[in-house]
């Protein structure tokens, strides 16, 4: 009878002992990711006021929380009793063996600390890359978030980004529009090429220097083409491309330029 209460006796006090640890270890827990996720709120905010880029925002904010989280992991692990050295070598193997399981996701992280250091594109810029095109919305550790011109979200492993050809149309401030116009043979060039130069000179978004251009670059079937080149400000690139034929063909039908459709010339001939 004395054995199985001191047999009890033990037994709660190793269970008491081990409530307590793991109480403690929960506490640690909770309060040290709170913390961590204060200090990360903390982080953002400051690189927000001092004007950081948000691309290199949101990839700061989200390591150092990362970071914290793994240090208050280990603080837990050591108030239950578990020896942390063991379980870093531990951990160190399996994550070998995670880490060759989940070589796509390492990619797309690794991608992601490129593009913050190498700076292909930042938040807000259109791009189009990882066959989708439109604005980037965030960029996170493992993926891109892209908005499209239809407004739907596609989210992009940043290993595609990195690994593929990328275009950035708002890198720039300025962009060339380009416009492909025909007129007939019978209409004067020199003339067309005046007409087209004056309705670019009435657009105010359409810029000076460089200076815009109108010149033959195809004697087609059944029309002379002029390639029109006008440079804009980059934020008005799209609202220029689309005018700009508008402008032109109302001036051409104004003035009596003909841009001819198609056409094909059929000679018969009867033999005896």
């Amino acid at each position: 009878m004395d054995n199985l209460s001191g047999w009890m006796a033990t037994l709660q006090a190793i269970i008491t002992e081990f409530g307590l640890s793991l109480l403690a270890a929960l506490v640690i827990f909770i309060v040290g990711r709170s913390i961590a996720q204060l200090i990360g709120r903390t982080t953002k905010g400051v690189m927000v006021k001092r004007g950081v880029d948000p691309t290199l925002v949101n990839f700061t904010a989200s390591l150092v929380y990362y970071v914290l989280l793994a240090f208050v992991l280990i603080a837990a692990l050591n108030q239950l009793g578990i020896q942390t050295a063991s379980f870093i070598a531990v951990l160190g193997a399996a994550g070998l063996a995670i880490g060759l399981a989940l070589q796509g996701s390492l990619s797309n992280f690794a991608a992601g600390v490129l593009m913050i250091i190498f700076r292909p594109f930042k938040v807000g810029d259109f791009i189009e890359g990882g066959d989708t095109l439109g604005s980037v919305e965030e960029i996170e550790l493992f993926t891109t978030s892209i908005i499209t011109p239809d407004n739907a979200r596609v989210i992009v492993p940043n290993s595609k980004l990195i690994e593929g050809n990328v275009t950035n149309f708002t890198a720039k401030p300025t962009r060339r529009v380009e416009a492909i116009v025909g007129i007939s043979y019978n209409d004067d060039i020199e003339q067309a090429r005046q007409f087209i130069l004056a309705e670019i000179a009435r657009d105010s978004r359409i810029l000076a220097d460089p200076a815009p251009s109108v010149s033959v670059i195809d004697l087609a079937d059944s029309s002379v083409d002029l390639r029109v080149w006008a440079w804009t400000n980059t934020a008005d690139f799209l609202a220029v491309t689309l005018a700009l034929p508008e402008r032109i063909k109302v001036r051409f039908d104004a003035e009596g330029i003909n841009i001819p459709f198609p056409q094909r010339d059929i000679h018969m001939f009867q033999q005896n």
